[in-house]
């Protein structure tokens, strides 16, 4: 996997499972963007991955959602294919 697509790859893991977390703790977008200060359009279109969120925005999100991203980069780590794996 070259390091742009496995990057590529990395970041729609850890939008996918911001997402999951949110449903899995019965959040609507409005709750989460009323908690992190991120639009409701805004959070749909990274959701829906339209738009790849600034660190900031994820962190805000993750806030919102009332998890550390770091956790969920770590998941996201743990399940994406290394650079350079086939």
């Amino acid at each position: 996997m070259s390091t742009l697509r496995h990057y590529e790859a990395l970041c729609a893991e850890i939008i996918s499972l911001l997402k999951r977390e949110r449903k899995r703790r019965k959040l609507s977008n409005y709750v989460v963007s009323q908690r992190s200060g991120i639009s409701e359009s805004t959070l749909s279109r990274v959701e829906k991955g339209q738009v790849n969120p600034s660190l900031e925005t994820a962190l805000r999100i993750a806030d919102g959602i009332g998890i550390e991203l770091a956790s969920v980069i770590t998941k996201a780590r743990a399940s994406v294919p290394k650079k350079g794996a086939a």
